[in-house]
């Protein structure tokens, strides 16, 4: 019989996943380790399950139905199998609700994102409303409106699948994305209540049953801070639209199982949120959240991606011998582990800092710290994931070309997280006006220095030094930069931006390590932290400015 290559194939994503394992060993508490890891194991096993059973059938995609065999207008959606199994085991399992409740305190957030990351990738990004969901919740508690609280919170946060509501955010119209000053829909005031008037261009999970959405009141002024937030539930109990009109979903390039959608709201009917002015302001609280989902998101595909290579090369032959066995491809693996343990750490640390924050444990530096890392955290691991996911399509060879092996689409998807939430350059121009805010990097600073202190090991030595070499040439680019003209500092913004990820993912990677030779005996960790240091920190140019404006306009 000829031969035929073995497929990749996943374990448990709990149980085979060494560094979320040993992360959440050292960050949480025994007991709450206990009462939660049998339903990360469960999620662990879906998620492997779901991976097999997603290879097995023909790939589906949502599907707008705009008439009924009678004519009328209907406007549904039909959505993927994966989506329809994903909105029971997603209340069940509380992938928004444990971010929110008391039980676990301060490692709420820890938890929550533990079952997101296991989530993500079974889930054809479901997890794409389970964040939109995550940060209205947060919105609306902060606005104070108790009868908007009382109304949509209990579905929100709920655990039962019957109960259970998903939420969007509609802000994206034709005239831009992050940049929401030209925002053209309209509300007004109609018999005492508001109702809406526009066009949102970018609606993803058009079936939710609540959403957020800014419009400017009638005759309000221009700009970004005369907008309103507004509360909306798109559809009547018998499912029908409330004055809202699906013009057609999105071709994507990638997220396909998610329904995106262009609409028309023609007097939809809507509550203020809060006053009817200062809406960005109001909105501004859901960015730490869906920023951080975006990140676990971007972690969730590198952790998919690698494993798949991992188990792969096990049955893969090449040359005589297994392909987890030469040694250029040892390296090529290995440096893709480190850069993911790296931001694995960076990302978890950001989730700490906002379940301490939301907690109301964090002091003035902690919280200027959570503003400082979350865009550095989003920005640099939305990169990563697309640059993992290409290196695994590369690793698998002609099969991971081929569209039935599901590779493909592990790049395509992963195109999305240096999109979603603001690109790149919105990040690093996000995180230069959070810097101005803090007063300057003292608070990053200060924490790295106390994460350094606990790293004691000698062969984590070199790495300590190179994290506080990193950190002399940023505060030394940074002064000069900042005392120039201010185009200087914006057009080194975004590698000032990785360089700075990367020197607090280092110090964090190493702080573990050190855990896990001690705890563990476990020099894994410390493998990585040293290959993550040898890949280098910082791309920081000295002549950025001048070079930049000659090349961008280039008419030659």
């Amino acid at each position: 019989m000829a031969f035929v290559q073995a497929a990749p194939v996943l374990n448990n994503q709990y149980l085979d996943d060494r560094v979320l394992r040993s992360y959440v060993r050292r960050i949480l508490p025994r007991t709450m380790l206990g009462a939660i890891e049998p339903g990360l194991i469960d999620l662990g096993d879906y998620a492997a399950t779901a991976w097999t059973l997603a290879r097995s059938r023909e790939r589906g995609e949502p599907r707008l139905v705009q008439w009924d065999a009678w004519g009328g207008r209907i406007d549904r959606i039909e959505l993927t199998p994966a989506w329809i199994a994903a909105q029971p085991l997603a209340a069940r399992h509380g992938l928004v609700a444990a971010g929110h409740e008391p039980a676990f305190a301060a490692h709420a957030r820890v938890h929550q994102f533990a079952l997101a990351y296991l989530f993500h990738c079974a889930s054809e990004f479901y997890t794409c409303p389970l964040a939109m969901s995550d940060g209205v919740a947060t919105a609306l508690k902060a606005s104070g409106n108790q009868r908007l609280i009382e109304r949509a919170l209990p579905h929100l946060l709920s655990r039962d699948p019957e109960q259970f509501w998903i939420a969007g955010q509609w802000m994206t119209e034709n005239s831009g994305g992050s940049d929401v000053a030209g925002t053209e829909t309209v509300a007004r005031e109609e018999k005492g209540r508001w109702r809406l008037y526009g066009r949102k261009w970018f609606v993803s999970a058009v079936n939710a049953q609540a959403a957020l959405a800014l419009a400017r009141p009638a005759g309000a002024a221009a700009g970004s801070d005369a907008l309103a937030l507004f509360y909306l539930e798109p559809r009547k109990p018998d499912g029908r639209w409330r004055n809202i009109v699906v013009d057609r979903l999105k071709d994507k390039l990638g997220t396909r199982e998610l329904p995106t959608a262009e609409i028309h709201l023609n007097g939809a009917p809507a509550e203020l949120v809060g006053e009817a002015k200062h809406g960005v302001r109001q909105i501004a609280p859901v960015l730490n959240i869906t920023r951080t989902w975006n990140a676990v998101g971007a972690l969730a595909t590198m952790r998919r991606c690698i494993a798949l290579v991992r188990d792969y090369a096990n049955r893969r032959i090449a040359f005589g011998r297994p392909l987890a066995e030469h040694p250029l491809f040892q390296d090529t693996l290995a440096g893709m582990q480190a850069e993911f343990e790296a931001a694995f750490h960076l990302v978890f640390f950001v989730v700490e800092l906002l379940g301490r924050v939301q907690c109301g444990q964090a002091d003035d530096a902690q919280q200027n710290l959570l503003r400082l890392l979350t865009p550095l955290a989003k920005l640099w691991t939305g990169k990563l994931a697309v640059t993992i996911a290409s290196e695994t399509c590369e690793s698998i060879g002609g099969m991971g070309y081929l569209e039935d092996s599901g590779v493909p689409q592990l790049l395509r998807d992963a195109q999305v997280w240096p999109i979603w939430e603001g690109a790149s350059n919105v990040q690093a121009l996000d995180f230069l006006r959070a810097l101005h805010g803090a007063g300057g990097l003292q608070s990053l600073l200060s924490a790295q220095r106390t994460i350094l202190s606990q790293v004691q090991a000698p062969e984590l030595e070199p790495c300590v030094r190179s994290v506080r070499a990193s950190a002399t040439i940023i505060a030394d680019w940074l002064q000069k930069a900042s005392t120039g003209e201010r185009d200087r500092l914006e057009a080194g913004g975004r590698e000032l931006a990785f360089g700075l990820a990367r020197m607090f993912a280092l110090a964090l990677l190493a702080r573990h390590a050190e855990w896990a030779l001690r705890a563990e005996n476990d020099p894994r960790p410390a493998a990585a932290t040293r290959r993550f240091a040898d890949h280098g920190v910082l791309r920081l140019k000295s002549n950025g400015l001048h070079d930049a404006q000659m090349l961008a306009g280039d008419n030659y």
